[in-house]
């Protein structure tokens, strides 16, 4: 599967599981992928400071990327700097 075209599919999966986490005050936003296929994302709102948006996101958002997405390793949490 061509580069461009694995980050579009990685970005519709993370739309779909979006509702979830604004559900809770949350976000999620795709930052990129690796070239190993790990996808990185940040963690907004409520689940930038909730203890459990390390579970949420290895058992939620990293097993929906997989079993849509065979070919991705991971998801991981990266914090970007705040624009100011």
């Amino acid at each position: 599967m061509e580069r461009q075209e694995l980050e579009k599919k990685v970005k519709n999966v993370i739309e779909q599981i979006r509702p979830y986490l604004e559900a809770d005050g949350g976000n999620i936003e795709f930052v990129n992928l690796t070239d190993d296929n790990v996808v990185n994302v940040e963690l907004q709102g409520a689940c930038a400071t909730c203890p459990m948006s390390v579970m949420t996101l290895k058992q939620g958002v990293e097993q929906a990327m997989i079993k849509a997405l065979p070919e991705i390793k991971s998801v991981e949490a990266v914090n970007m700097p705040q624009q100011g």
